[in-house]
């Protein structure tokens, strides 16, 4: 007689009868989900919560409601009326600067501003003051620039040879995030002390600033859109309100994305040890589902049953997946520290819940989809009998829930990437990882069962248990695989970024950067540096600043300004950039089209390019590119293209002109000095500031410090990201031993039966396991390194240098720890007991 499938309400009593409070058999499906969905919900909110306090905090950040700078000039008074036009304006000027106070000395960011600053906020000094700016004749200066001058409050220092107060000790800056990258500690003074000081002298380095506080309801994109119209050469690099800390906010996003996507891989990963736990599950639960159907039950039941029983595991496991990223968030926030633009409190971001509730809950009915079907699908007596004539499904059966899930789960990425196309690849990479490890795992089986068997008997009951019927060796492969590549992984990254950040950076980089040297005292210059350390190696060349303004053919120049978006690998024609000219190619650079010219050159302008420039923006040799340099505008054709050792963190400037196209421009001298070997440099800092008050130096010592700090910070992120991995690895391990370990004991049984001992078949378990670890070391080792490579040279853009040693070191380890895990997840299989195992087949 035909009936309609069991109601909801009635499969629910049945399933929660059988469903233990503390969800016995369901165990892995709870640890798998609040492994991955813990990572992403984690990743998310702290992302999410970043980009919501940049953006909630983006008019404090950046000082008002639109930003405007250029370089080496003041502005028009034209362009002050336009600004003053659109609501409160605050000027002022960023520049390199030395400051001294008795026998000390160091380099500072001097921040010189108007009477109305901060249009935004207030600044809170050390003593609690909530400050302005300062008054003449005093400067605010950073707990730092204490530190190394030695003062405090009230005491005095002197900065581009003027006298000044400290008035003192700065707390928090309201607008120091927006301010962009710092080579210094900050000192805070009035907007008339840089001409006083001859810090703004024609072709002196510095920034002019304005800012905007506009009137309520005022667009700060329109706003912005009447100066650019007006003024179309100027030179300007404006910022909103809406983009106040635009790198802040594009590292958050992108590196937040990479680690969703890790952790997405992950769970990925553990949702094979999902359909591995629902199999063991279902598989305990053999007789009971036999049983329903010999009663009468339909697979529309069964199905019901126990998809309500998987799915109440499931919700718990995301729920506790969500709560535990939510209470992680600050933890990580502090972990991460300076990696960080902002510190991120106690949040609940709901669309990074929902999208990793979602991602957890679509991944448990992608895996536990198969064994489900086939639990509901077969009749009581092959499921009787499965143990023997294990249970194949069509996969037509399984195309509706499994199909459905991944595409929703395709789709959910997608709809919330910021980089559509790298999302999209990886994607494409991680079903490709799974898919070669599930081919892996098919060869495996078909090479064992062809292989002559081994004369011991130990070593052929191993080999013969990859290929059986029912053998877990796809499962077990693929979470060895992963596993043993994801250690690998790990290793090479890890000794690569090592090696280019500990052993090749330091090496090459100068020890000092001079800014502003005048153009008619280079000889005093290098003799006041060799006065204190005569076997130093000084570098001196012209430096100016310009805009691109177009590019191209003759006659069809592209201007920058028509540009609707500018790609993210030709980020040179965003804002200013350091220009230069040479009468030879300069030092770390290499022609790679084109020639240079000679060193009397008097012809018409040229100029050599950064070739990745020229290749992301389509330049060819004879084309012609306008930069505005102090206003004016400059055309050049350009003569070569250049291949730039960015690494070597001397002078690396993208355009280089021919002499007699910049000469005539006011400007200074840029200098880069680098001390021998065990030269400490005591005492140059301060004979620099007495023979030019108006230079600047940067010393890179602190630079380098901060950037390994930064870099070490981002490789603990990856690192824990990647250590998620390794734990699903680990739990999908578990999930095929466990899936499998109901026929295990069967085989075990008969062994023992036959007078099999402990010993013998804890060897048998070595001898398998043992055997699929040998071959994937060696699969693990490839896979690894060629994902290892593709992070450190296309992820971050670095040399490939593993040390290979310490890589098979962890290899080793790893191998180690797998088996550990997979022979301690086998032990119960040794404790079953025989005559009570057979009672119950």
């Amino acid at each position: 007689m035909n009936r309609g499938a069991l109601p909801w309400l009635t499969a629910w009593r049945i399933a929660r009868r059988d469903l233990s409070v503390r969800f016995r058999g369901l165990r892995l499906l709870l640890v798998c989900l609040f492994l991955g969905v813990g990572a992403i919900a984690a990743i998310g909110t702290l992302t999410g919560s970043i980009e919501r306090e940049l953006a909630t905090r983006g008019r404090t950040i950046l000082g008002g409601d639109i930003e405007a700078q250029v370089w080496q000039r003041g502005l028009t008074d034209a362009e002050q009326r336009a600004f003053a036009a659109l609501g409160t304006l605050s000027a002022g000027t960023r520049m390199q600067a030395m400051a001294s106070a008795g026998g000390n000395a160091a380099p500072v960011e001097l921040k010189a501003v108007d009477a109305r600053w901060p249009l935004v906020g207030r600044l809170m000094l050390k003593d609690g003051r909530a400050v302005g700016a300062p008054s003449a004749g005093a400067a605010w200066i950073a707990e730092g620039a204490a530190e190394r001058l030695g003062v405090k409050a009230g005491d005095a220092i002197v900065i581009g040879g003027q006298p000044l107060k400290v008035g003192g000790i700065i707390a928090d800056e309201p607008d120091r995030l927006g301010e962009g990258l710092s080579l210094g500690a900050v000192a805070i003074v009035r907007d008339d002390l840089p001409a006083r000081a001859g810090l703004t002298a024609p072709g002196a380095m510095y920034r002019s600033k304005v800012r905007v506080a506009l009137p309520p309801g005022r667009d700060p994109a329109r706003a912005v859109e009447r100066i650019r119209q007006r003024f179309p050469d100027a030179g300007f690099t404006f910022r909103t309100r809406d983009n106040a800390a635009p790198g802040a906010e594009r590292f958050v996003s992108r590196m937040g994305e990479f680690l969703v996507l890790v952790g997405l891989a992950a769970l990925a990963i553990a949702g094979i040890g999902i359909g591995g736990g629902v199999s063991s599950y279902l598989e305990a639960r053999r007789t009971s589902i036999a049983t329903f159907k010999v009663l009468g039950a339909a697979s529309a039941d069964i199905a019901r049953i126990y998809l309500l029983q998987i799915g109440a595991a499931a919700l718990v496991g995301t729920i506790a997946g969500l709560a535990a990223g939510v209470l992680v968030t600050p933890l990580l926030g502090r972990a991460l520290g300076r990696l960080l633009p902002v510190t991120p409190g106690f949040v609940f971001d709901g669309g990074a819940l929902v999208r990793a509730a979602l991602y957890g809950l679509l991944v448990a009915l992608v895996f536990a989809a198969p064994p489900l079907a086939r639990a509901g699908a077969f009749p009581a007596m092959a499921l009787m009998r499965a143990r023997v004539a294990p249970l194949a499904l069509s996969r037509r059966a399984l195309l509706l829930p499994a199909g459905t899930g991944i595409a929703m789960i395709v789709a959910l990425a997608l709809a919330s990437a910021s980089q559509f196309t790298v999302t999209a690849l990886f994607l494409v990479g991680t079903a490709a990882v799974l898919a070669l490890l599930g081919a892996l795992g098919w060869v495996i089986r078909r090479i064992a069962a062809r292989l002559p068997r081994p004369g011991d008997p130990l070593l052929r009951a191993g080999l013969a248990n990859l290929h059986r019927p029912g053998a877990q060796t796809g499962q077990l492969v693929t979470a060895l695989g992963f596993g043993l590549s994801a250690f690998v992984l790990l290793a090479v990254v890890q000794t690569s970024l090592d090696a280019n950040i500990t052993a090749r950076v330091p090496a090459r980089a100068p020890d000092y950067f001079v800014l502003d040297v005048p153009r008619g005292q280079v000889a005093a210059f290098e003799q006041a540096v060799r006065t204190v350390a005569p076997r130093a190696m000084v570098r001196i060349v012209p430096a100016l600043r310009g805009a691109i303004l177009a590019y191209g053919p003759a006659g069809r120049m592209i201007r920058v300004a028509d540009l609707k978006d500018i790609p993210d690998n030709a980020w040179q024609l965003r804002g200013e950039r350091g220009l230069t000219y040479a009468a030879m190619p300069p030092e770390g650079s290499r022609l790679t089209a084109g020639r240079w010219w000679p060193a009397d050159y008097a012809g018409p302008p040229l100029v050599s390019v950064d070739e990745k420039l020229a290749d992301a923006i389509g330049l060819r040799l004879g084309d012609r590119i306008a930069v505005s340099v102090l206003g004016v505008e400059r055309v050049a054709t350009i003569a070569s293209f250049r291949r730039i050792d960015w690494d070597s963190m001397g002078f690396n400037y993208v355009l280089v002109f021919s002499s007699n196209t910049l000469a005539d421009a006011p400007h200074n001298l840029a200098a880069t000095i680098d001390l021998p070997p065990g030269a400490t440099g005591t005492g140059l800092l301060r004979k620099l500031v007495r023979a030019f008050p108006a230079s600047s130096v940067v010393e890179t010592g602190s630079l380098l410090r901060d950037a390994r700090a930064l870099l070490s910070q981002l490789s603990t992120a990856i690192l824990a990201a990647a250590a998620v991995a390794v734990l699903a690895g680990l739990a999908v391990l578990l999930g095929a031993i466990a899936a499998a370990r109901a026929s295990r004991t069967y085989d075990n049984v008969i062994l023992r039966v036959l007078g099999a001992s402990h010993r013998q078949l804890l060897l048998l378990l070595l001898a398998e396991y043992g055997l699929l670890a040998a071959v994937l070391a060696l699969v693990a080792l490839l896979l690894g390194s060629a994902l290892g490579r593709a992070v450190i040279t296309l992820l971050f853009g670095f040399d490939w240098l593993p040390d290979w040693p310490r890589v098979l070191t962890v290899l080793g380890a790893g191998t180690g720890l797998v088996l550990t895990f997979a022979l301690a997840g086998s032990l119960p299989l040794l404790r079953a007991k025989p005559a009570q195992a057979l009672r119950e087949l």
